[in-house]
């Protein structure tokens, strides 16, 4: 079996869950299914695609707490504000992620809180 051929499957997985992230703004379901595909793959995922999930689990999270905070602030307007960073800064982490397992890179800053 050729070496290279797990590789490019846990990098279409990896992408497949930043796709899930995204969807998830329409079908907020399947955010909670790519934070479960991303922590049943991270332990036999090559390094490179470790560091994927890795920040994809970190994306879930702080998006999560973001996202309790801005509904729990929205009564007093700045909610809103926070919601809309939120949303901004989900699909910007998405969208760099896809490009480094486009890549077939590793994420420079997976225990980042920004983008890289």
């Amino acid at each position: 079996m050729d070496s290279a051929a797990p590789t490019a499957q846990e990098g279409k997985t990896a992408n497949l869950i930043y796709i899930l992230y995204l969807a998830g703004f329409v079908v907020g379901i399947t955010g909670l299914i790519g934070l479960v595909m991303a922590y049943i793959n991270k332990d036999g995922a090559p390094e490179w695609v470790q560091s994927h999930y890795r920040f994809q689990i970190r994306t879930f999270w702080i998006g999560m707490l973001l996202g309790v905070i801005g509904v729990l602030t929205a009564a007093i307007g700045i909610g809103f504000l926070i919601l809309l960073f939120m949303a901004v800064w989900m699909i910007v982490r998405c969208v760099k992620g896809m490009k480094f397992v486009s890549l077939g890179q590793a994420h420079p800053n997976p225990a980042g809180w920004m983008f890289s």
